[in-house]
């Protein structure tokens, strides 16, 4: 390309980058300042809530625990009328117990407000009620996925990911040395104000330039899974379904939660439980089954792993198994996106790391803006 080719593209690039960060930047800025929150969020909602320190005696309940049953006989003589499943978490430390019943009657109409509960480690007795959305973590969340706006606003976050990823990409264009690299990558103390805005600027951006295009582009992914999926098909194949058994036929109670997840366990012994979900009883007076979500060797999620385990409810025969370790390439990108964009990958190290480059965007956003106007107030009329 010529010199002067080469100049209007670059002019054309700073004026693009600016132009974009001034538009999108507050937003930006938004979603990282609220991302760097939700990466600690469930050990920030329990310092909010002294209610669930409660003393645990014991080992955490697992697969074999009798706790479950305890604690699904209490929600259901807690609320009777909430009649369809239960979901626990089983978070592998001894304390509360963390429940959820998706949509209740009372949040009907919303995208996502279950109802949350907290249960002692015995499951005897419930600590904590709320809804989802109502308290300050679930309220950044929501705040962070979909600006508030449910449906609408998730799309909203989804495709100005988008336009996000060519503002961090026209930034390194715009900063890419021609000559030195020492002189790009200097900082001068002694420079006017708006040098050193200058400054901090580009080397803030390429400190946090790499994981804020991985957590960038996840959020993307995230936000447009019906997107994802069509150019994942396109790409590497289909995305392989979660299987939807029905129960047996047959009449009668369910089994309990333990008898089910032996038999679950054994058709999947090397898997971490994970989440345990309840037949409920259907409108049309039918159950469902129950749902088992675990963590396999190879499954990078810990809190929300990917594979599952289907058992009847009354004979606890193992009616399916979604084993990602079967799955294909479509399957694996997926499985990566979540614990890539809360950076539960890689310990607290990477955490920290996602807390710093989840504020990076809002120092960029106030120091573009600052060096813009100084240099506009500097300009003759």
């Amino acid at each position: 390309m010529a010199p002067r080719a080469r100049i209007r593209v670059r002019a054309l690039l700073r004026r693009l980058h600016l132009w974009l960060g001034l538009t999108l930047g507050l937003l930006f800025a938004l979603l990282g300042v609220t991302g760097s929150a939700l990466v600690f969020y469930p050990q920030i909602d329990a310092l909010l809530h002294p209610e669930l320190r409660v003393e645990a005696v014991g080992q955490a309940p697992g697969w074999s625990s009798p706790v479950w049953d305890e604690a699904l006989a209490t929600v259901q003589a807690r609320w009777p009328d909430k009649t369809g499943p239960w979901r626990f978490e089983v978070t592998g430390e001894a304390g509360p117990i963390p429940a959820r019943y998706y949509d209740p009657p009372e949040r009907a109409g919303r995208l996502f407000a279950p109802m949350m509960a907290w249960l002692s480690p015995d499951g005897r007795e419930v600590l904590r009620r709320d809804y989802w959305g109502d308290y300050a973590m679930t309220w950044i969340y929501d705040l962070h996925m979909q600006l508030l706006a449910e449906a609408t606003g998730k799309q909203v976050v989804g495709w100005s990911g988008l336009v996000m990823l060519l503002l961090l990409v026209s930034g390194l264009a715009v900063w890419w040395p021609k000559a030195s690299w020492r002189k790009a990558l200097a900082f001068k103390r002694d420079a006017v104000p708006t040098r050193r805005l200058r400054d901090i600027h580009k080397l803030v951006g390429l400190a946090s330039l790499l994981l804020l295009l991985i957590l960038v582009a996840t959020g993307v992914l995230l936000a447009l899974p019906v997107e994802r999926d069509k150019a994942l098909a396109a790409t590497l194949g289909p995305v392989a379904p979660l299987p939807a058994p029905d129960p047996l036929p047959g009449e009668g109670p369910p089994v309990s939660i333990a008898r089910a997840l032996a038999a679950a366990h054994r058709a999947v012994p090397d898997a971490r439980l994970a989440w345990i979900e309840t037949p409920g009883v259907a409108k049309n007076g039918g159950s469902g089954v129950y749902r088992f979500r675990v963590q396999v060797p190879g499954d990078p999620s810990r809190r929300f792993p990917h594979s599952y385990i289907f058992v009847d409810p009354r004979s606890a025969m193992v009616l399916a198994v979604h084993d990602i370790r079967r799955g294909n390439a479509a399957s694996a990108v997926n499985d990566w996106l979540h614990p890539l964009h809360d950076a539960s990958i890689g310990g607290l190290a990477t955490r920290l790391l996602a807390v710093a480059a989840g504020l990076a965007p809002l120092l960029l956003f106030v120091t573009g803006l600052l060096h813009w106007r100084r240099r506009t107030r500097a300009r003759p009329r």
